[in-house]
């Protein structure tokens, strides 16, 4: 090779050496500016298009009755939803999803199809996870499953209108599940986490809220009572054929609801169930006019302030009473009646009778203390307020009527509390929702304890043979009870053909155990007296309740 030559070649050499340690030179400085300058850009930039924020789930409180027998639990499902966006490009992929979901193929494609420009749809909400996991293992694009909650209510209709009901959102729509919602409902926590390239996750990055589960509620209610009450209230809706119907029961010492029912009734594990008419809790939301069931109060009163004897005689003939050109009336002539026998004999003239001997201020002064314009303080869900005019509008004829029930309303709610002073011997007591451990707050004496236990034994005799509601008696135990059967308003006017049916009675009426008040609105069979109607629901749940508390006879047949 000629000298020219080979420095031609290595001419040519040294440039591709020096082009070789320039390239490796500008990779070492672009790895260096990469790795060192830009790392935390990159990485930022990175988990934007990456890492995302995702909200975790969080559970309701439990709800329990007394005996810690589960009401309302939540259960975990899952929503499928679909980015159209994304799937409307792979749209024949998603044909197995149809047949899992149970929907027809063609629908489905139409109603995602529609949405292409649109990011999110849900598919299906609340499928069980068994499901959601073969939706997942199908890869689908676009298709994603989020991991939620769903209320279940193992008691189903039985103690409905109490307990209530969420929405598909988990959020409380009715009973306590609405008024106690911010205690139920727990606190969704947030992470952030790491998906693919299909937007599924594969690692967890960190947590940044942790999930906060609601808080658990112990109830008052006795889940064994409230089925027998149940049972007893749907029994009569059927028997009577009746528009609508509730019972209360509540502990006597306490104050505790034990029972608590309405009907018609509804699943509230089945939303196409839940109608207004079906998920009114009459109970709480029904305005009504007591009746009878008031005269025990005035009775109880008269006797404290000592406007009537004991065993004073009252002439009620000839069934008829004139104030002030309205007249008072009696189903038929009583005669004369000692106060037992005008409780017994349900004499609405004999009643106006005592309650004129009475200042009126007197009188509504009572019903104020009884609670009848005043809410429950249990914070439930469309619970009405009592209508009671004040006494300075009341004319005479006001004050007999209301003596018997009549020119005011109440709801049962409050009925059933102030049949509970009666049964504490007259003392006021707060209605308890949730179990009492502890020491009770002291009530407001109403009446003294001679003239409650005087008016209980008067009672008695309603609920015996002669009395209006026999079928209300329990072998073996003292019953003190009051029927009452009003007439329904419509129109201006009372209705002939339209009557709500009630009794309230406490038993052993001796040493009361408890309270229970049952109202029946309009049964259509042609029986509408509360002792023939009302009564026999009380003497079916309380010969349960008895049992279940194992309380001992008092009376011998």
């Amino acid at each position: 090779m000629k000298i020219a030559d080979l420095r031609a070649v290595l001419k040519r050499e040294h440039w591709v050496l020096a082009g070789l340690i320039i390239a490796m030179l500008v990779l070492t400085w672009r790895a260096w500016s990469v790795q060192i300058e830009q790392a935390a850009f990159l990485k930022a930039q990175a988990q934007l298009r990456h890492v995302r924020m995702m909200a975790l789930p969080a559970s309701r409180g439990v709800i329990y009755d007394r005996n810690q027998q589960v009401l309302a639990l939540s259960t975990p499902v899952a929503d499928v939803w679909v980015d159209p966006k994304l799937a409307c490009a792979r749209i024949e992929d998603l044909k197995p999803l149809a047949k899992l979901l149970g929907q027809n193929w063609t629908s489905l494609k139409k109603r995602i199809s529609g949405r292409c420009s649109q990011r999110f749809l849900y598919l299906r909400r609340q499928v069980l996870p068994a499901l959601a996991e073969r939706i997942k293992a199908l890869s689908l694009p676009g298709v994603y499953v989020n991991e939620t909650y769903k209320r279940y209510y193992p008691e189903a209709e039985t103690a409905a209108h109490l307990i209530g009901f969420t929405n598909i959102d988990d959020q409380g729509q009715a009973g306590l599940e609405k008024s106690y919602d911010s205690w139920l409902r727990g606190t969704p926590g947030k992470v952030r986490v790491i998906k693919d390239v299909r937007g599924r996750v594969v690692d967890f990055y960190d947590t940044l809220t942790p999930v906060k589960p609601g808080r658990d509620m112990t109830l008052a209610l006795d889940q064994r009572i409230q089925y027998f009450t149940y049972r007893a209230l749907k029994r009569a809706m059927v028997i009577h054929q009746a528009r609508a119907a509730a019972a209360i029961v509540l502990d006597a010492r306490t104050g505790e609801i034990l029972a608590l029912a309405s009907q018609p009734g509804y699943n509230p594990n089945d939303r196409s169930q839940l109608s207004p008419k079906r998920t009114r809790n009459h109970a709480v939301s029904d305005l009504m006019e007591p009746g009878s069931t008031v005269k025990p109060f005035i009775m109880a009163k008269a006797l404290d302030l000592g406007l009537v004897q004991p065993e004073e005689v009252i002439d009620t003939s000839p069934g008829r009473l004139v104030i002030d050109g309205e007249v008072v009336r009696d189903d038929h002539n009583k005669g004369p009646l000692t106060p037992t026998g005008i409780i017994q004999h349900s004499s609405n003239v004999g009643i106006s009778k005592i309650a004129l001997r009475m200042d009126p201020k007197t009188q509504w002064q009572l019903y104020h203390q009884l609670g009848f314009d005043q809410d429950s303080g249990l914070f439930l869900h469309g619970e009405a307020l009592g209508q009671l005019k004040t006494p300075d509008v009341w004319s005479r004829v006001d004050q007999a009527w209301t003596a018997f029930g009549y020119g005011f309303q109440v709801t049962l709610l409050q009925l059933a509390r102030a049949y509970l002073t009666l049964a504490s011997d007259g003392m006021t007591r707060p209605l308890q929702l949730f179990r009492q451990d502890g020491v009770l707050p002291e009530g407001e004496r109403v009446f003294s304890v001679d003239a409650a236990r005087c008016v209980r034994a008067m009672m008695e005799k309603v609920t015996a043979r002669g009395g209006t509601a026999p079928k209300a008696h329990i072998p073996g135990y003292s019953v003190a009870g009051k029927t009452g059967t009003a007439h329904k308003l419509g129109g201006g006017q009372y209705s002939l053909q339209k009557y709500r049916s009630l009794f309230a009675g406490i038993v052993p009426a001796d040493d009361p155990e408890f309270v229970m008040v049952v109202m029946v609105d309009e049964p259509s069979r042609g029986v509408y007296y509360g002792g023939a109607v009302a009564a026999p629901v009380f003497q079916e749940v309380m010969r349960q309740a008895l049992r279940l508390r194992n309380v001992p006879p008092d009376r011998e047949e």
